[in-house]
C-alpha cells in the first residue's frame, strides 16, 4: 500500500512556526494510518534575498526598530491584497523561490499545511497558474489573524481560537473551511513530569521558588538586564534564563551568573522547554503563540513581558482578556529594545507571592492543543 505523503512547511522567522510544523509531524509519526510527514523549512529553499527579508530584516526590525516593525504589520494588514506593494512582494517571492517550488514539485505530496502565511501565498499561486492540484491547509500560529494569513485556494484553515475563526470568516473564508483546533504543541508539554527528577537532571533546587525567564527562539527582550534586576529584589527564589539562538544575550548571563551563584541558570536554545518549565513556578516570557500555549499546557502562570508589536501585542492582548496571564507589558527602554518595566507592578510581584493567584491563571483558557 502506497503511503500518502504530508507536507509541512514554515519559516525559520523566530521558532514557533518551526516548533508547530514539528508539532504536527510528530504525531503524524506516532500514528500507523499509513500517512508520512516530511517538515521543510521554506528558508533553506529560497534565494539569500529573500532569506534577508523574512527572517535577517524581521529580526533586526524587532530588535532595533521594533515600532517601525509595528508600523509595517498595521500598513500589510489593511493594505488591499491586490494593491501594488502586494502585487510587487508576490513577484519578489516568486523570482526567489524557485528551489522551493522544484522540491515540492520532486516531492509530490498528498497534502500540505503551511504554518507560516508565506509558503501559503506561494503555493496559492502555483493552484491559480494550475501547477499544484492537492489540498493546503494553512495553521495560524498567533491569537489574531492578520490578513496576510489568508490566501485564495486553500482548502481550509486551523484557527488558535473562536476570535481568528471570526476574523477568517469577516475576511471571506466559508465557515466549513475553518476548524478552531488551537495552536499545535508537542505531547511531552502535556505529560506529567516530576518537578524534583526534572530539577535535579537540569541542576535547580526543586525546594526554592523558581522563576523561568524566556526571551523566545531568537533570545529578545533585554534577558540580562531583566535577569539583573530581578535578582536584586529582596525575595527568596532563582532564576532560570532561556536565551534561545541569541549567543551575545548567553554569553552575559553566564558572566552575570558568577555573581550569583546557585541563583541563576542560564540556557541557550534547548529541546528541554517542557522540563525546565515543570521546575517553574512562575514563567516571564514574550507573548509568542507557541510558548505561550505551551505555558498553559503546562499549568504554567505568566508574566506577560516585551511583546513583539503586532502580532504579540494582540496574543497579550488576548490571554490578559481570558485571565490567563498578568502583565508587565512594558516600553521602557533597555540597552536591546525593549523590556520589563521597573519597579515590578505590584499586581505582578504579588503573583510570586501568592500560590492561590498563580494556580487560578492558567486553567482559564483552552487554546493550547498538545498533539
Amino acid at each position: 500500500m502506497t503511503q500518502r505523503k504530508i507536507l509541512l512547511l514554515s519559516v525559520s522567522a523566530g521558532a514557533g512556526h518551526t516548533r508547530a510544523a514539528e508539532a504536527l509531524r510528530a504525531i503524524v509519526c506516532t500514528k500507523n494510518c499509513g500517512v508520512t510527514a516530511t517538515h521543510l523549512d521554506v528558508m533553506h529553499y529560497v534565494t539569500r534575498s529573500l532569506h534577508r527579508l523574512y527572517v535577517d530584516f524581521y529580526i533586526f526590525l524587532v530588535q532595533r526598530a521594533p515600532g517601525l516593525w509595528g508600523l509595517l504589520y498595521r500598513i500589510t494588514n489593511n493594505a488591499k491584497p491586490d494593491g501594488l506593494a502586494h502585487r510587487f512582494r508576490r513577484w519578489f517571492e516568486r523570482l526567489n523561490s524557485k528551489p522551493l517550488l522544484r522540491k515540492i514539485a520532486e516531492f509530490q505530496p498528498d497534502a500540505v499545511v503551511c504554518t507560516h502565511f508565506l509558503p501559503a501565498e506561494i503555493l496559492s499561486g502555483l493552484i491559480a497558474s494550475g501547477r499544484l492540484n492537492c489540498p493546503v491547509w494553512v495553521q495560524v500560529t498567533d491569537f489574531d489573524l492578520h490578513s496576510m494569513w489568508v490566501q485564495p485556494h486553500m482548502t481550509g484553515y486551523f484557527a488558535p481560537n473562536e476570535e481568528v475563526a471570526f476574523g477568517m470568516r469577516e475576511n471571506g473564508i466559508d465557515a466549513t473551511a475553518i476548524h478552531v483546533t488551537g495552536i499545535p504543541i508537542m505531547e511531552a508539554f502535556s505529560a506529567p513530569l516530576d518537578r524534583t527528577v526534572c530539577a535535579r537532571e537540569l541542576g535547580i533546587d526543586p525546594n526554592v521558588p523558581t522563576l523561568l525567564l524566556m526571551g523566545g527562539g531568537a533570545g529578545l527582550g533585554s534577558l540580562t538586564a531583566i535577569a539583573g534586576h530581578l535578582l536584586g529584589l529582596q525575595e527568596n527564589f532563582q532564576l532560570v534564563v532561556m536565551a534561545g539562538k541569541n549567543e551575545a544575550a548567553l554569553a552575559a548571563l553566564q558572566k552575570l551568573a558568577q555573581h550569583y551563584p546557585g541563583r541563576l541558570t542560564p540556557h541557550g536554545y534547548t529541546n528541554q522547554v517542557e522540563r525546565l518549565m515543570a521546575c517553574a513556578d512562575l514563567a516571564i516570557t514574550k507573548p509568542g503563540g507557541l510558548s505561550t500555549s505551551e505555558c498553559l499546557a503546562m499549568g504554567l502562570p505568566m508574566i506577560l513581558n516585551a511583546p513583539i508589536p503586532g502580532q504579540e501585542e494582540h496574543n497579550a492582548n488576548y490571554l490578559l482578556e481570558e485571565g490567563a496571564a498578568v502583565s508587565a507589558l512594558i516600553w521602557s527602554r533597555c540597552n536591546t529594545g525593549f523590556g520589563i518595566c521597573w519597579p515590578i507592578p505590584p499586581s505582578c510581584r504579588r503573583c510570586g507571592s501568592r500560590p492561590g493567584r498563580l494556580a487560578a491563571l492558567a486553567p482559564r483558557i483552552t487554546s493550547a492543543t498538545p498533539l
